[in-house]
């Protein structure tokens, strides 16, 4: 596998979080994982923008139902 290799630099305080949480794995896995879901995080946002410029902002009446239908127990 080919890899690009960056260089980054925290807080020294972040920076033992960052290897504390990382527990076993490499802080690199770590850091990479952690910036995989911020992307995906990123994408998700927008598209939620895009919908709601479409249909109008979503209310919180629509999210509680949507907390609600994702919390409730699923049928087999």
């Amino acid at each position: 596998m080919t890899v690009a290799r960056l260089a980054v630099s925290f807080d020294p305080k972040l920076a033992r979080a960052v290897r504390k949480a990382a527990g076993k794995q490499t802080t690199s896995a770590w850091l990479a994982d952690a910036a995989e879901r911020k992307l995906r995080s990123e994408g998700l946002v927008a598209v939620v923008r895009a919908w709601e410029r479409e249909h109008g902002e979503i209310t919180d009446d629509e999210r509680l139902a949507a907390a609600r239908e994702l919390t409730r127990p699923r049928r087999r």
